[in-house]
């Protein structure tokens, strides 16, 4: 009797685990650098030259829940003459109509490292879940959506 009791714990338990993880995130919405220099603005354009990224790469693994996800790789050159204390960047796999299949914003500095000097380089992986076999996943971008100088 305890036997068939426990089996079926772990039935309602594995259940729910799987609901849980097929559900996604559930969050309200991707961070943004508050106050950031955004695409469009004079400043941005001036210093776009300058603070660029490397081609990405890309990863991608099949989970067992049967869903795809990519990791996203590339390289944040800074070479203007002041220190970035923000950047942001979005993470895209594009189908070949150049839509998004998957995006994803996220704030680098300073949350995964403070500040990145002048003539400086960081690595920069952004983590793209929940794609399915059926995607039409033509090309990978990355791109600087915004970022602040320390003053």
């Amino acid at each position: 009797m305890i036997i068939i009791v426990a089996i079926a714990a772990a039935v309602v338990i594995a259940l729910f685990f799987f609901i849980l993880m097929r559900s996604g995130p559930t969050a309200t919405g991707e961070p943004t650098l508050q106050g950031a220099i955004r695409p469009g603005s004079a400043e941005f354009e001036a210093s776009k030259a300058k603070i660029f990224l490397d081609p990405p790469e890309a990863t991608e693994a099949k989970r067992p829940l049967g869903d795809t996800v990519m990791t996203l790789t590339t390289t944040v050159h800074n070479l203007h003459g002041k220190t970035l204390n923000g950047l942001e960047i979005r993470a895209a796999v594009v189908d070949h109509q150049d839509q998004p299949v998957k995006q994803r914003t996220v704030v680098v500095i300073p949350t995964r490292q403070p500040e990145l000097a002048p003539n400086k380089t960081m690595r920069v992986n952004v983590l793209l879940e929940g794609m399915k076999d059926t995607d039409d996943r033509a090309n990978i971008k990355m791109e600087v959506t915004g970022f602040k100088f320390k003053e």
